[in-house]
């Protein structure tokens, strides 16, 4: 039995619906402000994660300042477009019935390299040179 359109489009509209239910949300409620969203239990110890700075750099991103985000978060803002193809290509191919295939090895290895990039830029944020990567 062959899935209808919906079922196989029933993932992706629900990931980008709460993606995009999340985005408003920050819009509304500027995690800027200290504690509005909680505290970041790494930052707390005075560590900043990879993710560290990434609902102010959605927030910034919403309200149009670029600039903003990348202070925020530069990794998060640099992976935007890559993610947000990503969601773009797996809705269409959900949509159109099409499934990809994919290499096994090219994926492993992409996420190990995002893997080396992320530790990269956590180390080098929570050093005096990388300061400017810091939130």
């Amino acid at each position: 039995m062959t899935a209808t359109r919906w079922e196989r489009v029933r993932g992706p509209v629900l990931v980008i619906g709460g993606l995009a239910a999340a985005t408003l949300a920050l819009h509304l409620r500027d995690p800027h402000q200290h504690g509005s969203w909680g505290l970041c239990p790494s930052a707390a110890l005075g560590i900043y994660c990879p993710g560290c700075g990434g609902l102010r750099a959605v927030n910034d991103l919403t309200n149009g300042d670029l600039a903003g985000a990348a202070s925020s978060n530069l990794l998060f803002v640099v992976l935007m477009p890559a993610i947000i193809a990503l969601l773009v290509l797996w809705a269409a191919d959900r949509w159109s019935g099409r499934s990809r295939h994919i290499d096994g090895r090219r994926a492993r290895a992409t996420l190990v390299g995002i893997g080396v990039v992320a530790v990269v830029f956590t180390v080098l944020r929570n050093l005096p040179m990388g300061a400017w990567l810091a939130p």
